[in-house]
């Protein structure tokens, strides 16, 4: 796990400076997803293939940039999903983006999750590392990654991030966000899930969902790249994550792209997503 640790290291560093040039424009190809692509993606997704495939233990990599999953070593026994440059088209704007990793023992499902890591690009490059019951937040300092702190989520926050467009939404869905903001939670949503998510961590706790709608019944985030990896953080640190009925790590994948509704938070706010959804 040191090993892959580090060639996240190394991507984030690498990243960071490719984020720090003037040419940011998009390319003629698409993702997965059919969005088109930036340039600034396609090179975040080269910079961590390059660095994980010197990593003997990394079986299979899978990148929410590529179709399809990538074996690197057919001896190894880790597997990796990752996004290599979350919220890319904050860039232009000077806003925070980042990087997210799920590392899996023997296969992609959310059961054999067994760590998982993001990177924050932002007025200051951080990295958010679970793994073996913690959740740890390293600070990059003069070329080098430095451990700060643990994280650990109070019972109840005081942040409201609500994805996904209102008009879309579900009556009661609609109703159980205003009803946080009624309580006197505070609105902070960026467009980009891990800034905000960052933001939930650190200040304490908070919600950040992104349900079903009637434009995307089942959710936009993807499960092995961006939902499983910060369903581990959360409950690592203290919190819970659901896709509004069960628990966000037990959802099924059945293939390398499929999304799910995901719910994370506190303890209560996470308590009333769960009351709110199992009355509709």
């Amino acid at each position: 796990m040191k090993e892959i640790l580090e060639a996240i290291e190394r991507s984030a560093i690498r990243i960071k400076r490719a984020i720090d040039v003037k040419d940011i424009g998009y390319s003629q190809e698409q993702n997965s997803s059919g969005e088109t692509q930036l340039q600034l993606d396609i090179q975040s997704d080269m910079i961590i293939e390059e660095e994980l495939s010197h990593v003997e233990g990394v079986h299979t990599i899978a990148s929410e940039e590529k179709e399809f999953p990538m074996v690197l070593n057919e001896n190894g026994h880790y597997f990796i999903a990752f996004d290599p440059l979350d919220g890319s088209s904050l860039v232009d704007v000077n806003l925070s983006v980042g990087s997210i990793f799920g590392i899996y023992e023997g296969e992609f499902i959310g059961s054999k999750m067994i760590a998982a890591c993001y990177v924050v690009y932002g007025p200051r490059v951080e990295l958010v590392f679970a793994h073996e019951g913690k959740v740890k937040l390293y600070l990059l300092q003069e070329g080098e990654f430095e451990y700060v702190k643990e994280i650990h989520l109070n019972d109840k926050g005081k942040i409201n991030a609500p994805g996904g467009t209102q008009q879309f939404w579900a009556p009661y869905h609609k109703e159980m966000i205003d009803s946080f903001f009624a309580q006197g939670y505070r609105l902070r949503y960026s467009g980009g899930m891990v800034p905000d998510l960052h933001q939930i961590l650190l200040k304490g706790g908070g919600l950040f969902s992104y349900p079903g709608a009637t434009d995307k019944p089942e959710g936009k985030l993807r499960q092995l790249f961006e939902v499983f990896p910060f369903a581990f953080i959360f409950e690592k640190a203290g919190g819970s994550a659901i896709d509004g009925k069960n628990r966000a790590l037990e959802c099924i994948t059945r293939h390398v792209h499929d999304t799910s509704p995901c719910f994370f938070g506190s303890k209560y706010e996470i308590s009333v997503v769960e009351d709110v959804y199992a009355r509709n």
